[in-house]
């Protein structure tokens, strides 16, 4: 793992701002938002370099026990300084927004720079991307630092299903913050881990099939999977361009908020993105962070068959979180039903399409690569067959992979699964919202992500408890397409009435083994 700062400036950084924050009150820095920073900055209680050196010195503490980050940009510190350079001549866009603001990517998400781009496999270990990602384009225009890409499960978890969740060959086993034998979920883990252990402030992840909204869920943030087409996947290692999407991972709706605004838009590489572009509301997502805004929304509350494997806990927080949402004036319609979730459930119409143009997708990019020791998906099979120890596939092996390297285009099998999955969403969800006049489904957990993957739904994910064991839950709130400015006034609303986010307890609980593990790695 290429980390680029050694563990005794970790160590300096971290006592030197233990000591200013004692002696002078200076600005915390942990669980501070974007606003926050922006406000410390403008005060002059803070600069983008002191707050770089802060996340560099937190990764080499932490991460070689959460393994939520891949790699540390060897830009990032210049980056810094450029920010704090235009801040100071206040140029243009240079006081606002995510100027400054250190983001980490999921290693999925191509950059044109020192980074490495492998989707967490030593396959694509040394490959040349053509070209920054779309989203991270606007990005480096909205002046934000790419601090370095975040761990995920490896290939965005379609390489095997019995590979775990949060584990890569290159990043090895991300661990939750808040219990580390817990699941942190994925396949945007490091994502997830870094935000809610406050190795950076804010982070985006990719989203085929709950890989948003369940470590958001497992994590105790805030995971918002946009309507596909909403955000570019263009320099996005894929799995399906009909259900992925990119979204943001942070500690506050309003966060989640600002890089949504950041990312959303046009871009000439990914064809989607122009009929989605319809969605964006004039002005932006940011007018919609109203504190109010729960009053006379209609939330419909399913229950089944989510609750059926939550816990008490989860349970009793969600039945007391309804009580919150009816209390701030939405109008809630209980105990309703998707319509055939059984069969959405299985998943095997989602898989007989998404092994087809898996394969068809990758392809597509391994093929753009200016270089790669890999340019189709029978030669990364081939990789990991003859570096069977270093990709694990002893272990995990590939089935997902050589399933889709048996399929042969989108053919009659593939073509009855996509009626079908139109056909359930159809009948299941979208007649679910229209016949109650719904602004939102209302869930406990991540569970409902399947139902918003095969229709290109989006969902907002809110830390909503945590369990006896610590582990947090949340909520979800899900939409049809295009119903961020509704989704994000119903999340923020939420969440503004129930402030249930709190760190992770392993600071305090595991901090000495953590450091001394640190320390014997020097």
């Amino acid at each position: 793992m290429a980390i680029n700062t050694p563990l005794s400036f970790s160590l300096l950084s971290s006592l030197t701002f233990i000591l200013l924050t004692i002696s002078s009150h200076a600005f915390s820095i942990e669980e501070a938002s974007i606003c926050d920073l922006q406000l410390a900055f403008k005060q002059n209680q803070l600069t983008s370099r002191k707050l770089v050196e802060f996340y560099i010195g937190e990764i080499n503490r932490l991460n070689p026990i959460l393994k939520g980050v891949m790699e540390t940009s060897p830009d990032a510190l210049f980056q810094a300084d450029k920010a704090d350079y235009e801040r100071r001549i206040k140029a243009p866009g240079s006081l606002a927004g995510l100027h400054g603001i250190p983001i980490l990517l999921k290693d999925n998400i191509a950059t044109k720079d020192k980074l490495n781009t492998t989707a967490g496999s030593f396959a694509l270990l040394g490959s040349v991307v053509p070209r920054d990602a779309g989203i991270v384009v606007k990005l480096r225009k909205a002046g934000a630092i790419i601090l370095g890409k975040a761990s995920l499960n490896e290939w965005a978890g379609f390489m095997s299903v019995k590979a775990p969740n949060g584990f890569s060959a290159r990043g090895g086993q991300g661990e939750n913050p808040y219990l580390l034998s817990a699941n942190p979920c994925g396949s945007s883990s490091g994502s997830a881990i870094s935000v809610a252990a406050n190795l950076v402030t804010v982070s985006l992840g990719t989203e085929n099939d709950g890989s948003i909204l369940c470590p958001s869920n497992a994590n105790s943030v805030v995971g918002i999977k946009p309507t596909v087409g909403l955000t570019s996947r263009a320099g996005v290692i894929p799995i399906s361009l009909r259900q992925d999407t990119v979204g943001p991972i942070c500690r506050t709706v309003s966060d989640a908020v600002y890089v949504l605004d950041a990312i959303v838009g046009i871009d000439y590489h990914d064809h989607a993105t122009q009929e989605a572009a319809k969605y964006i509301p004039h002005g932006g997502y940011k007018q919609f962070l109203k504190r109010h805004a729960l009053k006379g929304k209609r939330l419909g509350i399913v229950r089944n068959p989510f609750l059926s494997s939550a816990s008490e806990s989860e349970s009793q927080a969600f039945e007391h979180h309804l009580q919150t949402l009816s209390q701030r004036g939405a109008v809630l319609v209980d105990r309703l039903e998707i319509a055939n979730m059984d069969t959405i459930s299985t998943g095997t119409a989602e898989g007989t399409a998404l092994l087809a143009e898996f394969k068809i997708s990758l392809n597509a990019y391994l093929k753009e690569l200016v270089a790669s020791p890999v340019r189709t998906l029978a030669d990364v099979i081939a990789f990991n067959q003859k570096f069977a120890d270093v990709e694990n596939i002893k272990e995990f092996g590939q089935d997902l992979f050589l399933a889709a390297q048996a399929t042969n285009g989108i053919g009659n099998r593939e073509n009855a699964a996509l009626s079908n999955l139109a056909k359930l969403t159809r009948d299941g969800f979208q007649k679910l919202m229209c016949d109650y006049n719904l602004d939102a489904l209302v869930t406990p957990g991540a569970g409902i992500a399947r139902v918003l993957a095969i229709g290109g739904f989006p969902g907002i994910n809110v830390p909503a408890g945590y369990d006896d064991s610590g582990v947090p839950f949340g909520i979800n709130f899900g939409g049809l397409k295009g119903s961020e400015p509704k989704l994000i006034e119903i999340a923020y609303g939420f969440e503004q009435a129930s402030k249930i986010r709190k760190p992770p307890t392993f600071k305090a609980l595991n901090f000495t083994r953590m450091l001394l593990s640190s320390l014997t790695d020097v």
